[in-house]
């Protein structure tokens, strides 16, 4: 099977999806003649033209007001954010008004409306540009929220994103935008809210998504080798969870390492440790260990962000610790 980069998959889930349903179009900053600030929606606006891929001002609030006019008029819009940042601009249209509107007007109009929106550090953009917000989503009713960590994953996600009823916020993570995959050529989905099972083990189990993912994974080949056999389950879908699937996991490992890139204070791995807590206690045999960021805004420079970032030693020595 051919490969292909996260980026260029997402690439292709639009543009499949663009084909088949005339309902579909693409709105953000510089998406159209640019191809997007990360090329994800290059050579679109050729095929579909302006009145499909529209480059709008850069007004984030217009962005997704425009989604949420549309969707609920009977169009499926995809928009960008340039990056998660940027949402907090727009903050109470998303989850005020696409999160709300459907329960508030009875049922009576749906919104199928995608937000695509970069997030994550290990690139210098400083503390304005590199954040990780997903927990802010989750606490709203209402949302999807999807965060796909490899390309297969990110273009059968954002199909199933496409076609869903609901407001889907679909987070990539910008430094795994190159990482390549095995993608099929056809338009496939993937069913939301199903978490996946990238490496089977029984000492220790490793929940986690997106950069820390490919890092969790990296960490599991160092234990391996040491003797320690490390679990990795990918949840892909943050809201729908798959708790089902982690509890599972835990049940069968007895350990727990939760990896994200996020903040660790009041990240969503507090969520994922808080549930494991209230299903799963007894068949814990160490404390959960939560990976993630320092409580402090991600610094510009290098040598600074590179310690800041949790990566697949601190995985590796939580490991450690909890085999003891």
């Amino acid at each position: 099977m051919r490969t292909l980069s996260y980026c260029d998959a997402i690439n292709e889930a639009l543009r499949q999806e663009m084909e088949r349903d005339a309902n579909v179009f693409l709105a953000g900053e510089d998406i159209g003649v640019w191809g997007g600030c990360f090329y994800a929606t290059h050579d679109l606006h050729a095929q579909f033209g302006a009145g499909r891929v529209v480059d709008t001002p850069i007004t984030e609030s217009a962005i997704v007001g425009l989604a949420i006019g549309s969707a609920a008029t009977g169009l499926r819009p995809v928009v960008e954010l340039m990056l998660v940042d940027f949402a907090l601009v727009c903050f109470d249209q998303i989850a005020n008004q696409a999160a709300k509107m459907h329960y508030m007007f009875g049922g009576k109009i749906r919104l199928p409306m995608v937000i695509r929106t970069a997030c994550g550090g290990e690139g210098n953009a400083a503390a304005q540009h590199s954040q990780n917000l997903e927990n802010l989503f989750t606490q709203f009713p209402g949302l999807i929220v999807l965060a796909p960590s490899t390309a297969t994953d990110a273009k059968g996600l954002l199909i199933s994103a496409i076609r869903d009823d609901n407001p889907v916020i679909f987070l990539e993570h910008g430094q795994i935008y190159g990482m390549e995959s095995e993608v099929p050529d056809e338009a496939y989905a993937i069913p939301i809210g199903k978490a996946r099972v990238a490496r089977e083990g029984n000492d220790l189990s490793i929940v986690t998504y997106h950069r820390m993912y490919h890092e969790s994974m990296e960490a599991a080949a160092i234990l391996q080798e040491e003797g320690i056999d490390a679990e990795v389950i990918d949840l892909r879908s943050l809201y729908p969870l798959d708790i089902d699937a982690i509890i599972g996991s835990v049940e069968k490992t007895g350990k727990l390492i939760v990896a994200h890139d996020a903040i660790v204070n009041s990240g969503f791995g507090a969520e994922i440790a808080a549930c494991v807590a209230e299903r799963a206690l007894y068949s814990l045999e160490a404390p959960i260990r939560r990976i993630g960021a320092p409580f402090t805004p991600i610094p510009f420079t290098p040598a600074l962000e590179k310690i800041y970032l949790p990566n697949r030693n601190r995985i590796v020595e939580a490991a450690h610790e909890l085999m003891k």
